[in-house]
C-alpha cells in the first residue's frame, strides 16, 4: 500500500500503514505484506478474473458522520455485490483513501476494524492500494477481485423473451435508510433497522454463485429496481415487465410504507439495496436460492420490446418522475 502527496512529517502516513493496514494482509501472500509496490497472485486453473472498482465520496454517496468501522463495511460490501452479480468468489481486493486532515488515527483504526471484521465475514484479504491526503473531502475506492470458472460469468447481456424475472430479498430498505440518516422518516425501530441496512447492506454472494450455469442475466440493484432493470433490457435488446404488487418489502418497509403509501413508488426507484435482479428459467432461479439459503421472488417476466413497464394490481402501467438514482 503506498503513501503520497505526505502532507507533513508530522502525518505518520507510513506508520499508520505499518500500524493499522500491514495487519490486514498477513493471510495475503500475494500482498508481500505491503512491502511492494504491487501485489503478485496467481488465478486459480480453468478460472477467469472479475474485476470491478467503487469509489465513495463523503457528501455524494455518503453522509458524513456514519461509523467508520460501517463506511469501510459498505464500500467493501458495494463491491462485494458487483462480484456477486457475476457469479464469482471473493479473492481479495485494493483500497485507495484519500483523507482530509482533520482526520485522526482514531477514526483510521475504526476504519480497519470495519475492513477486518468483512474480511473475516467473507473470506477474502487486502492486496494493497494507496494513502493519500486531500483539501477536500473524504473519498475511498475499492477495487475489488474475484473469480469464476472460464466462460461463466453471470452479464446483463443474457436475458431472453419468455425469461421469469426474480429479485432477492426485499427492495426499498437503502432507499428508506437513507431518508432515515436525513432524519427524513419518523424516530422508530423501523427507522433504526433502515438505517443499519443502508449503511451495512448483505450482498448476496452465495447466491450469485448458485445461479452460475442457472441465470440468463444478473446484475445488482444498486441505482433502483426499475433503472437497472432497464439496464438489462438495453444490454440483452428485450423489454420487461413488473407486477408491482409483486416486488416483496422487508417486514420493517412494509410498516413504513403502511404509514406513509406515498413512499411505495419511490421504492420502486430508489438505490443502495444490493439485492440482485436475475432473468431466466423460474425453477432454476428457484433451486439456486434454496442452494444458497437466500430468499427471491418471481416479480415480472422479460417480453419484447425496449422498455420496463411497471404495473398496478389493476394492470395499469405506473409512471416515474425517474427511474433510478441520479449523481447530482
Amino acid at each position: 500500500m503506498a503513501e503520497t502527496d505526505k502532507p507533513s512529517a508530522s502525518t505518520g502516513e507510513f506508520d499508520r500503514i505499518s500500524k493499522y493496514f500491514r495487519p490486514l494482509v498477513k493471510d495475503a501472500p500475494g500482498a508481500l505484506n505491503l512491502a511492494d509496490d504491487a501485489a503478485v497472485f496467481a488465478v486459480p486453473d480453468g478460472h477467469e478474473l472479475v474485476v470491478t472498482l467503487d469509489t465513495l465520496v463523503e457528501g455524494v454517496h455518503f453522509i458524513g458522520d456514519e461509523p467508520a468501522d460501517l463506511l469501510a463495511r459498505k464500500a467493501l460490501r458495494v463491491n462485494l455485490s458487483d462480484l456477486a452479480a457475476m457469479g464469482a468468489t471473493p479473492l481479495g481486493y485494493f483500497l485507495s483513501l484519500s483523507l482530509p486532515k482533520r482526520i485522526e488515527d482514531a477514526w483510521i483504526e475504526l476504519f480497519c476494524k470495519g475492513l477486518t471484521a468483512d474480511q473475516g465475514a467473507f473470506d477474502w484479504h487486502l492486496l494493497g492500494g494507496d494513502s493519500t491526503s486531500t483539501p477536500g473531502p473524504i473519498s475511498l475506492s475499492i477495487t475489488a477481485l474475484g473469480t469464476v470458472r472460464k466462460g461463466q460469468a453471470l452479464k446483463r447481456s443474457g436475458a431472453q423473451v419468455g425469461d421469469a424475472l426474480y429479485v432477492s430479498g426485499g427492495i426499498g430498505d437503502g432507499y428508506l435508510g437513507l431518508l432515515a440518516a436525513k432524519g427524513q422518516l419518523p424516530y422508530g425501530p423501523e427507522a433504526d433497522a433502515m438505517l443499519a441496512r443502508y449503511r451495512c447492506p448483505e450482498p448476496r454472494t452465495r447466491l450469485g454463485q448458485a445461479l452460475v450455469g442457472r441465470a440468463h442475466a444478473v446484475m445488482d440493484v444498486s441505482d433502483g429496481l426499475v433503472g437497472d432493470l432497464a439496464h438489462i433490457c438495453a444490454a440483452s435488446g428485450v423489454g420487461a415487465v413488473i407486477h408491482a404488487p409483486s416486488v416483496p418489502l422487508s417486514p420493517d418497509a412494509a410498516e413504513l410504507v403502511a404509514d406513509q403509501p406515498s413512499l411505495y413508488l419511490e421504492l420502486l426507484t430508489g438505490g443502495d439495496d444490493y439485492e440482485l435482479l436475475i432473468t431466466g428459467p423460474g425453477q432454476a432461479i428457484e433451486d439456486a436460492a434454496q442452494a444458497s439459503g437466500i430468499r427471491v421472488t418471481r416479480i415480472g417476466e422479460i417480453v419484447q420490446g425496449d422498455r420496463v413497464m411497471v404495473l398496478d394490481a389493476d394492470g395499469e402501467e405506473l409512471t416515474f418522475a425517474y427511474a433510478g438514482f441520479r449523481h447530482s
